[in-house]
């Protein structure tokens, strides 16, 4: 049974949210996660409504040759590179956007609240609109260079109730981050 599509802005909000989950309320909490700054790598799996989802980067190898590098050009600006093979994307936080959360999605279209927080793992819960959605999630910190990130994001596509579940791995590379950007937040939506 194919999966409903899931909306273009949920999607690149779900990626960008989960890739900068560890330092995403850092303005809020006052204290930056306790990783390295530095290039990570990072795979995720998602299931949405119950059911694994295709990996988003095979996604992207089907598009047509222009909305692909549309695509890419747009992920690399908000410092995704999504030139991996395997689903890998590789993402760069510097020592000032974990202190300052700088790309913290906070703003008219989400409102997000630490529910947890504690020097292994930060829980949250975001609710948005423009999509409306709402979003649960954990990041743990097995290490300095190692973390996990789940969250769970419930919306309305066609009328109907969705959820896609995330599960996002990073492993730190690199100090230097070399060509990726810093992780940017989408922009605002007018």
């Amino acid at each position: 049974m194919p999966h409903p599509p899931v909306h273009p802005r949920i999607r690149l909000m779900s990626l960008v949210a989960a890739l900068g989950a560890t330092a995403a309320f850092t303005a809020q909490a006052q204290t930056a996660p306790p990783i390295k700054p530095g290039l990570w790598q990072v795979q995720s799996e998602r299931e949405i409504n119950g059911q694994k989802a295709p990996d988003p980067m095979e996604q992207f190898k089907n598009l047509p040759p222009e909305a692909r590098k549309q695509m890419e050009a747009m992920m690399k600006q908000r410092g995704v590179d999504m030139s991996q093979a395997g689903g890998l994307q590789k993402i760069c936080h510097t020592r000032e956007s974990l202190d300052k959360g700088r790309w913290k999605d906070d703003s008219e279209r989400c409102k997000a609240d630490i529910t947890s927080r504690s020097a292994a793992a930060w829980k949250w819960r975001a609710v948005c609109t423009q999509p409306d959605a709402e979003m649960d999630g954990e990041a743990v910190f097995t290490s300095p260079e190692n973390y996990t990130v789940k969250t769970l994001m419930t919306s309305q596509r066609g009328g109907k109730p969705q959820t896609m579940r995330m599960t996002m791995t990073a492993k730190w590379v690199a100090a230097d981050c070399g060509a990726v950007k810093p992780i940017q937040p989408p922009p605002p939506t007018k």
